[in-house]
Formats: C-alpha cells, structure tokens, sequence
C-alpha cells in the first residue's frame, strides 16, 4: 500500500521521534549519544532547521524541530542515515537502525508546544532513570535552565522561553509541573522490566537454561540470542545482562 502523506506544519514546527528497529538500544553508551547530538547539530548548519529541544533515551529520542530550507524527510533521512552508518561500523553490525519511517506530529500553537517540550523532558523521570527533568544529560533541558548542554550551539531556545518572557525560573517550574500531557510517544508494547524480560527469554530459548546460552556454539547461540531480541519490548542490553553475553556479540547475533 502507498504511504499516507504526512501533514504539513504551518508553523513548520514538528515533533519528530526515532526508534531502534525491533525496539533495539540505539544509544549503548556516552559516545553514541554525543555522536548523535554532533550528527543532529552538523544537519541543522546544512540544512538550516532550528532545534526546539531533544531528548536521547535507550531506543528512541524525541527531538522538537522546525523545518529548514529543505523537506522534513530530507532533513531527517540524512540524520538518520549518518547516525545509522557510525552505529553499524562501530559495533560492526548490518541493516537497519532505525524503525520505519520516523514518526511525527505537527504542532501549531505555543501552548502544544511547550506541552511537548515538557513532555519530552519528564520522558527520564516518567522512566524512573532520574529523579528531575534536570538531572538527565541527554536532553534539552540543562539548556534550557541557563546551565548550558551539549553541543553548545545547539539549542535554539529563544522561541519558548520567549513565551515565559524570557524568565527561566518561570519555565523551570513549568517544565517540572507533573501533568497528564498525552503527546506523541513511544507507546506501543512498553518496555519491560528485567523480570519480565527473562521470563520471554525462558519461553524462546526452548530446552536450554539461560546459564548454558553463553557456551553455546556460536551459530546456535546466535539463533537464540535473534530470537531474543526480537522479543517486544526487550533491549539489546537487557539481553546482554540476561544471557551473561558482551554487548557487542549481542549487536552481531
């Protein structure tokens, strides 16, 4: 079937979010996400976008966007595609990163979109990863709290704290306010826990226990570990910490 065209934004803002194909981790570690905020920076100079605000979590990111002097898709297919050629040389994997087509929503109005900005920086907390919006690394919001983020340039914030009138402290209690905000998100099959992750690896490993996979030749230990991690809502590092096998040999299998 052809793909239903995307509606366009008259303020040319947008919600855009990416995931790991089957729910993979994307970002495994510290340099990932530095490369992949370098990656979405260098296409901001090249195509002339202006970022709202981000947020990296294990398998997907959220990032607030304005369209540039080229299409969305275009814009996002080069991000995509760069971030997908560093993630596959570095842990010498093939095939697709990403899922699909990035998902995206329009947004038109200062109230949807400081809503979605806030949304996007709770994403940690409402994960449990931190206690507050601010103590997450991998977003927009120590920027937006005048403490400054990576990479520098960055973060274009003028916009929305234009609407709290330039005032910071405003924003901040605005952005840590709790809320019942329904936005786009990552909401199909959540995530599971550990417990819950080892009791669908249990059911895919047929006959073996979870301390033999490990020593397994590697053919048929590759063939457990594919059909582990097409597991719905199961991570890559989840697997790794399960199965008692490296991060990398998980990213190959």
């Amino acid at each position: 079937m052809p793909r239903i065209a995307r509606e366009r934004s008259k303020s040319g803002i947008y919600h855009i979010m990416l995931r790991g194909a089957n729910r993979q981790e994307i970002f495994h570690d510290e340099e990932d996400c530095t490369r992949f905020l370098e990656t979405l920076e260098r296409y901001k100079k090249a195509s002339e976008i202006r970022v709202h605000g981000w947020c990296l979590m294990g398998n997907h990111v959220h990032i607030v966007l304005q369209e540039g002097k080229e299409e969305l898709a275009v814009t996002m297919k080069r991000i995509g595609v760069s971030f997908a050629w560093y993630y596959n040389w570095k842990y010498k994997t093939t095939g697709h990163l990403f899922q699909d087509r990035y998902k995206s929503e329009k947004i038109e109005d200062d109230k949807y979109l400081t809503t979605v900005v806030r949304y996007i920086h709770q994403n940690p907390v409402n994960a449990g990863i931190v206690k507050r919006p601010g103590d997450w690394k991998w977003s927009s919001c120590q920027g937006y709290y005048g403490n400054g983020c990576y990479p520098p340039y960055l973060l274009d914030s003028e916009l929305i704290l234009g609407i709290f009138c330039g005032n910071r402290s405003s924003f901040k209690e605005y952005n840590e306010t709790g809320n019942e905000d329904k936005v786009l998100d990552d909401t199909e099959n959540g995530r599971l826990t550990d417990e819950e992750a080892r009791a669908e690896i249990k059911k895919v490993i047929k006959g073996y226990e979870i301390a033999e996979i490990k020593s397994l030749p590697r053919s048929e230990r590759d063939k457990i570990v594919a059909r582990a991690k097409g597991v719905e809502g199961i991570t890559q590092r989840q697997v790794s910490r399960i199965l008692g096998i490296s991060l990398s040999l998980i990213n190959r299998a």
